[in-house]
């Protein structure tokens, strides 16, 4: 079950001192999980390195996903350094990554151009 957190970025309890350069990817799962799944293929299409969290195997896993997602196991949740991602896409992961972790980013990455709804909100509210 998925919540009104989907998609959103949230500050995780989890706190890195490391130097960017040397934070990771961390990604929150569980087994039958169909985005989950859908995420892990587009992280390794894109060459994206990552280490992997089963919240059914890992109580600790668990807990800060917890804390991510407003009290709730929603998966995947994927952690940067400071940052925690709740149900994102693969632009999110690498936008936060582009701050956190730019070694993970793959060599010649460019995000997407916004669509016609994108390109109107940034006009509208500045960005």
């Amino acid at each position: 079950m998925h919540d009104d957190v989907t998609g959103t970025e949230r500050d995780a309890e989890v706190r890195h001192d490391a130097p960017a350069e040397d934070q990771e990817i961390v990604v929150f799962w569980r087994p039958a999980c169909g985005f989950c799944s859908r995420l892990l293929r587009r992280l390794d299409g894109a060459g994206v390195p990552h280490r992997l969290v089963n919240i059914w195997e890992d109580p600790e896993g668990a807990a800060t996903v917890r804390s991510v997602a407003g009290g709730n196991e929603t998966v995947p949740t994927v952690v940067i350094g400071p940052v925690g991602l709740v149900n994102p896409g693969l632009h999110e992961v690498l936008a936060a990554a582009g701050q956190h972790a730019p070694g993970a980013v793959p060599q010649g990455y460019e995000p997407p151009e916004p669509g016609r709804v994108g390109s109107w909100i940034t006009r509208t509210l500045g960005g």
